[in-house]
Protein backbone atom coordinates (compact mmCIF):
# COMPACT_ATOMS: atom_id res chain seq x y z
CA UNK A 1 0.00 0.00 0.00
CA UNK A 2 2.85 2.37 0.80
CA UNK A 3 4.45 1.67 -2.57
CA UNK A 4 1.19 2.54 -4.33
CA UNK A 5 0.76 5.71 -2.27
CA UNK A 6 4.30 6.98 -2.81
CA UNK A 7 4.30 6.13 -6.52
CA UNK A 8 1.10 8.08 -7.07
CA UNK A 9 2.24 11.01 -4.95
CA UNK A 10 5.35 11.13 -7.14
CA UNK A 11 3.19 11.09 -10.27
CA UNK A 12 1.12 13.98 -8.90
CA UNK A 13 4.35 15.89 -8.25
CA UNK A 14 5.83 15.20 -11.69
CA UNK A 15 2.71 15.64 -13.81
CA UNK A 16 2.88 19.47 -14.05
CA UNK A 17 6.27 19.11 -15.78
CA UNK A 18 4.27 18.03 -18.87
CA UNK A 19 6.66 15.18 -19.65
CA UNK A 20 3.98 12.62 -18.75
CA UNK A 21 1.54 13.23 -21.59
CA UNK A 22 -1.08 10.55 -20.90
CA UNK A 23 -4.11 11.11 -18.62
CA UNK A 24 -3.58 9.69 -15.14
CA UNK A 25 -6.29 8.41 -12.80
CA UNK A 26 -4.87 8.21 -9.28
CA UNK A 27 -5.93 5.82 -6.53
CA UNK A 28 -4.62 7.81 -3.57
CA UNK A 29 -6.87 6.86 -0.65
CA UNK A 30 -8.01 3.59 -2.24
CA UNK A 31 -4.87 1.46 -1.80
CA UNK A 32 -6.31 -1.16 0.57
CA UNK A 33 -8.57 -2.91 -1.94
CA UNK A 34 -5.85 -3.63 -4.49
CA UNK A 35 -3.31 -4.62 -1.86
CA UNK A 36 -5.63 -6.83 0.16
CA UNK A 37 -7.07 -8.70 -2.79
CA UNK A 38 -3.80 -9.22 -4.66
CA UNK A 39 -2.09 -10.47 -1.49
CA UNK A 40 -4.65 -13.29 -1.50
CA UNK A 41 -3.71 -14.34 -5.05
CA UNK A 42 -0.99 -16.51 -6.52
CA UNK A 43 1.39 -15.14 -9.13
CA UNK A 44 -0.34 -17.19 -11.84
CA UNK A 45 -3.80 -15.84 -11.00
CA UNK A 46 -5.26 -13.29 -13.41
CA UNK A 47 -6.05 -9.63 -12.69
CA UNK A 48 -7.96 -7.34 -15.03
CA UNK A 49 -8.21 -3.64 -14.30
CA UNK A 50 -9.72 -0.28 -15.27
CA UNK A 51 -8.56 3.20 -16.20
CA UNK A 52 -7.53 3.56 -12.51
CA UNK A 53 -5.04 0.69 -12.70
CA UNK A 54 -1.78 1.81 -11.04
CA UNK A 55 -2.69 0.17 -7.73
CA UNK A 56 -3.62 -3.18 -9.28
CA UNK A 57 -0.48 -3.29 -11.40
CA UNK A 58 1.77 -2.60 -8.42
CA UNK A 59 -0.12 -4.84 -6.00
CA UNK A 60 0.15 -7.75 -8.45
CA UNK A 61 3.92 -7.33 -8.64
CA UNK A 62 4.33 -5.08 -11.65
CA UNK A 63 7.76 -3.53 -12.20
CA UNK A 64 8.03 0.08 -10.96
CA UNK A 65 10.63 1.09 -13.55
CA UNK A 66 8.55 -0.27 -16.41
CA UNK A 67 5.48 1.50 -15.04
CA UNK A 68 7.13 4.92 -14.98
CA UNK A 69 8.66 4.30 -18.40
CA UNK A 70 5.17 3.57 -19.70
CA UNK A 71 3.82 6.79 -18.22
CA UNK A 72 6.60 8.65 -20.02
CA UNK A 73 5.80 6.83 -23.27
CA UNK A 74 9.18 5.12 -23.49
CA UNK A 75 10.17 1.91 -25.26
CA UNK A 76 11.16 0.35 -21.91
CA UNK A 77 7.62 0.71 -20.61
CA UNK A 78 5.48 -2.29 -19.69
CA UNK A 79 3.48 -1.75 -22.90
CA UNK A 80 6.49 -0.41 -24.82
CA UNK A 81 5.21 3.14 -24.47
CA UNK A 82 2.04 2.46 -26.44
CA UNK A 83 -0.45 2.18 -23.60
CA UNK A 84 0.21 4.86 -21.03
CA UNK A 85 -1.36 5.16 -17.61
CA UNK A 86 -4.65 3.42 -18.43
CA UNK A 87 -3.17 0.33 -20.08
CA UNK A 88 -0.60 -1.13 -17.68
CA UNK A 89 0.18 -4.80 -18.23
CA UNK A 90 2.54 -7.47 -16.91
CA UNK A 91 1.45 -10.98 -17.95
CA UNK A 92 4.40 -12.58 -16.15
CA UNK A 93 2.87 -11.34 -12.88
CA UNK A 94 -0.71 -12.19 -13.89
CA UNK A 95 -1.56 -8.53 -14.55
CA UNK A 96 -3.34 -9.15 -17.83
CA UNK A 97 -4.18 -5.57 -18.68
CA UNK A 98 -6.48 -2.64 -18.15
CA UNK A 99 -9.04 -0.77 -20.20
CA UNK A 100 -10.45 2.74 -20.19
CA UNK A 101 -13.85 1.34 -21.19
CA UNK A 102 -16.02 1.37 -18.07
CA UNK A 103 -16.84 -2.24 -17.24
CA UNK A 104 -14.90 -3.40 -20.28
CA UNK A 105 -12.64 -5.88 -18.53
CA UNK A 106 -15.39 -7.55 -16.48
CA UNK A 107 -16.39 -10.00 -19.25
CA UNK A 108 -12.73 -10.50 -20.18
CA UNK A 109 -12.02 -11.63 -16.62
CA UNK A 110 -14.95 -14.02 -16.88
CA UNK A 111 -13.54 -15.36 -20.15
CA UNK A 112 -10.17 -15.95 -18.50
CA UNK A 113 -11.95 -17.81 -15.70
CA UNK A 114 -13.74 -19.96 -18.26
CA UNK A 115 -10.40 -20.78 -19.91
CA UNK A 116 -8.92 -21.67 -16.52
CA UNK A 117 -11.85 -23.99 -15.88
CA UNK A 118 -11.40 -25.72 -19.25
CA UNK A 119 -7.66 -26.03 -18.73
CA UNK A 120 -8.07 -27.16 -15.10
CA UNK A 121 -5.02 -25.10 -14.14
CA UNK A 122 -6.38 -23.94 -10.79
CA UNK A 123 -6.12 -20.25 -11.62
CA UNK A 124 -8.52 -17.61 -10.33
CA UNK A 125 -9.48 -14.50 -12.29
CA UNK A 126 -10.18 -11.10 -10.68
CA UNK A 127 -12.07 -8.21 -12.21
CA UNK A 128 -11.48 -4.84 -10.56
CA UNK A 129 -14.01 -2.10 -11.38
CA UNK A 130 -15.63 1.01 -9.97
CA UNK A 131 -19.20 1.63 -8.88
CA UNK A 132 -20.16 3.11 -12.25
CA UNK A 133 -19.31 -0.18 -13.97
CA UNK A 134 -22.19 -1.85 -12.12
CA UNK A 135 -24.52 0.29 -14.23
CA UNK A 136 -23.32 -1.40 -17.41
CA UNK A 137 -25.39 -4.31 -18.69
CA UNK A 138 -22.29 -6.45 -19.04
CA UNK A 139 -21.94 -6.54 -15.25
CA UNK A 140 -25.23 -8.43 -14.81
CA UNK A 141 -24.57 -10.60 -17.84
CA UNK A 142 -21.15 -11.55 -16.50
CA UNK A 143 -22.54 -12.35 -13.05
CA UNK A 144 -25.16 -14.60 -14.57
CA UNK A 145 -22.77 -16.50 -16.82
CA UNK A 146 -20.10 -16.86 -14.13
CA UNK A 147 -22.70 -18.22 -11.70
CA UNK A 148 -24.18 -20.56 -14.29
CA UNK A 149 -20.80 -22.11 -15.04
CA UNK A 150 -19.43 -21.83 -11.47
CA UNK A 151 -16.40 -20.00 -12.80
CA UNK A 152 -13.36 -19.19 -10.63
CA UNK A 153 -13.76 -15.42 -10.78
CA UNK A 154 -13.87 -12.69 -8.15
CA UNK A 155 -15.71 -9.43 -8.86
CA UNK A 156 -14.10 -6.59 -6.86
CA UNK A 157 -15.89 -3.24 -6.83
CA UNK A 158 -13.85 -0.31 -5.57
CA UNK A 159 -16.82 1.87 -4.69
CA UNK A 160 -15.59 5.44 -4.31
CA UNK A 161 -19.16 6.80 -4.69
CA UNK A 162 -18.52 8.85 -7.82
CA UNK A 163 -18.81 8.26 -11.56
CA UNK A 164 -16.45 11.03 -12.61
CA UNK A 165 -18.24 13.84 -10.72
CA UNK A 166 -21.70 12.30 -10.27
CA UNK A 167 -22.47 10.88 -6.81
CA UNK A 168 -23.70 7.32 -6.47
CA UNK A 169 -26.89 8.58 -4.78
CA UNK A 170 -27.79 10.48 -7.97
CA UNK A 171 -27.38 7.36 -10.12
CA UNK A 172 -28.62 4.37 -8.15
CA UNK A 173 -31.73 3.90 -6.00
CA UNK A 174 -30.05 1.50 -3.56
CA UNK A 175 -26.44 1.40 -2.46
CA UNK A 176 -26.30 -2.39 -2.47
CA UNK A 177 -23.60 -3.35 -4.96
CA UNK A 178 -22.42 -6.32 -2.90
CA UNK A 179 -25.96 -7.72 -3.03
CA UNK A 180 -26.35 -7.54 -6.82
CA UNK A 181 -25.39 -11.19 -7.19
CA UNK A 182 -28.28 -12.43 -5.02
CA UNK A 183 -30.49 -13.01 -8.04
CA UNK A 184 -27.83 -15.32 -9.47
CA UNK A 185 -26.81 -17.03 -6.26
CA UNK A 186 -23.51 -15.13 -6.09
CA UNK A 187 -22.52 -14.26 -2.51
CA UNK A 188 -21.29 -10.76 -1.76
CA UNK A 189 -19.58 -8.90 1.06
CA UNK A 190 -19.35 -5.14 1.61
CA UNK A 191 -16.33 -3.83 3.55
CA UNK A 192 -14.90 -0.46 4.48
CA UNK A 193 -12.03 0.21 2.10
CA UNK A 194 -9.70 1.75 4.66
CA UNK A 195 -8.68 -1.44 6.51
CA UNK A 196 -6.61 -3.88 4.46
CA UNK A 197 -6.73 -6.74 6.98
CA UNK A 198 -10.44 -7.70 6.64
CA UNK A 199 -10.19 -7.11 2.88
CA UNK A 200 -7.34 -9.61 2.69
CA UNK A 201 -9.10 -12.12 4.95
CA UNK A 202 -12.33 -11.93 2.94
CA UNK A 203 -10.45 -12.16 -0.35
CA UNK A 204 -8.67 -15.30 0.85
CA UNK A 205 -12.02 -16.94 1.61
CA UNK A 206 -13.49 -15.93 -1.74
CA UNK A 207 -10.42 -16.99 -3.72
CA UNK A 208 -10.31 -20.37 -2.00
CA UNK A 209 -14.02 -20.83 -2.73
CA UNK A 210 -13.43 -20.06 -6.40
CA UNK A 211 -10.45 -22.40 -6.56
CA UNK A 212 -12.56 -25.23 -5.12
CA UNK A 213 -14.96 -24.86 -8.04
CA UNK A 214 -17.76 -23.27 -6.04
CA UNK A 215 -18.12 -20.25 -8.28
CA UNK A 216 -17.84 -16.45 -8.18
CA UNK A 217 -18.16 -13.91 -5.37
CA UNK A 218 -18.54 -10.13 -5.14
CA UNK A 219 -16.34 -8.02 -2.86
CA UNK A 220 -17.35 -4.38 -2.49
CA UNK A 221 -14.76 -2.09 -0.88
CA UNK A 222 -16.12 1.35 -0.01
CA UNK A 223 -13.36 3.92 -0.27
CA UNK A 224 -12.70 7.46 -1.42
CA UNK A 225 -10.32 8.96 -3.95
CA UNK A 226 -8.49 12.01 -2.69
CA UNK A 227 -7.66 13.62 -6.04
CA UNK A 228 -9.80 14.66 -8.98
CA UNK A 229 -11.27 12.02 -11.27
CA UNK A 230 -8.36 12.34 -13.67
CA UNK A 231 -5.22 14.30 -12.86
CA UNK A 232 -3.14 15.35 -9.86
CA UNK A 233 -5.19 18.26 -8.55
CA UNK A 234 -7.95 19.04 -6.06
CA UNK A 235 -11.40 19.60 -7.55
CA UNK A 236 -13.56 21.25 -4.88
CA UNK A 237 -14.29 24.13 -7.24
CA UNK A 238 -16.50 21.80 -9.29
CA UNK A 239 -19.08 21.68 -6.51
CA UNK A 240 -19.81 17.96 -6.42
CA UNK A 241 -17.99 17.38 -3.12
CA UNK A 242 -16.56 19.44 -0.29
CA UNK A 243 -13.14 19.66 1.29
CA UNK A 244 -14.77 18.80 4.61
CA UNK A 245 -15.96 15.50 3.14
CA UNK A 246 -12.47 14.69 1.92
CA UNK A 247 -10.87 15.56 5.25
CA UNK A 248 -13.24 13.20 7.05
CA UNK A 249 -12.10 10.37 4.77
CA UNK A 250 -8.43 11.26 5.21
CA UNK A 251 -8.82 10.48 8.90
CA UNK A 252 -9.54 6.91 7.76
CA UNK A 253 -6.43 6.74 5.54
CA UNK A 254 -5.49 3.09 4.76
CA UNK A 255 -1.80 3.83 5.36
CA UNK A 256 -2.49 5.31 8.79
CA UNK A 257 -4.66 2.32 9.69
CA UNK A 258 -1.96 -0.24 8.91
CA UNK A 259 0.74 1.94 10.48
CA UNK A 260 -1.15 1.71 13.77
CA UNK A 261 -0.78 -2.07 13.55
CA UNK A 262 2.82 -2.20 12.28
CA UNK A 263 4.42 0.70 14.11
CA UNK A 264 7.07 2.96 12.59
CA UNK A 265 7.29 2.59 8.79
CA UNK A 266 9.77 5.41 8.11
CA UNK A 267 12.55 3.02 7.08
CA UNK A 268 10.17 1.35 4.63
CA UNK A 269 9.12 4.76 3.34
CA UNK A 270 12.76 5.76 2.78
CA UNK A 271 13.59 2.55 0.88
CA UNK A 272 10.52 2.81 -1.33
CA UNK A 273 11.18 6.49 -2.08
CA UNK A 274 14.70 5.62 -3.24
CA UNK A 275 13.29 2.88 -5.48
CA UNK A 276 10.83 5.33 -7.01
CA UNK A 277 13.50 7.98 -7.62
CA UNK A 278 15.56 5.38 -9.47
CA UNK A 279 12.51 4.35 -11.51
CA UNK A 280 11.85 7.96 -12.55
CA UNK A 281 15.50 8.40 -13.56
CA UNK A 282 15.29 5.18 -15.59
CA UNK A 283 12.11 6.35 -17.31
CA UNK A 284 13.40 9.79 -18.21
CA UNK A 285 16.65 8.38 -19.62
CA UNK A 286 14.99 5.58 -21.60
CA UNK A 287 14.59 5.90 -25.38
CA UNK A 288 11.35 6.65 -27.14
CA UNK A 289 9.84 3.87 -29.29
CA UNK A 290 11.05 3.61 -32.88
CA UNK A 291 8.64 4.91 -35.48
CA UNK A 292 8.76 1.49 -37.18
CA UNK A 293 7.11 -0.06 -34.11
CA UNK A 294 4.10 2.26 -34.18
CA UNK A 295 1.70 -0.27 -35.71
CA UNK A 296 3.25 -3.48 -34.39
CA UNK A 297 1.57 -5.58 -31.67
CA UNK A 298 -1.68 -3.64 -32.14
CA UNK A 299 -4.82 -5.79 -32.18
Amino acid sequence: MLLIRLVEEKIALLYPEQEIRCPTHLSIGQEAAASGVCAALKKADYVFSTHRCHSHYLAKGGDVKQMFAELYGKATGCAKGKGGSMHLVDPDQGMMGASAIVGGTIPIAVGAALAAQFQKNGRVSVAFFGDAATEQGVFSESLNFAALKKLPVLFVCENNFFATNTPLSDRQVLQNISERGNAYGVPGVCLEGDDVVPIYQTAVTMVERARRGEGPSILECRSYRWKEHVGPNEDFNLGYRTQQELESWKLRCPILQIEKKLGDINQMRSEISAEIDEAVRFAKESPAPNAQELLTEIN
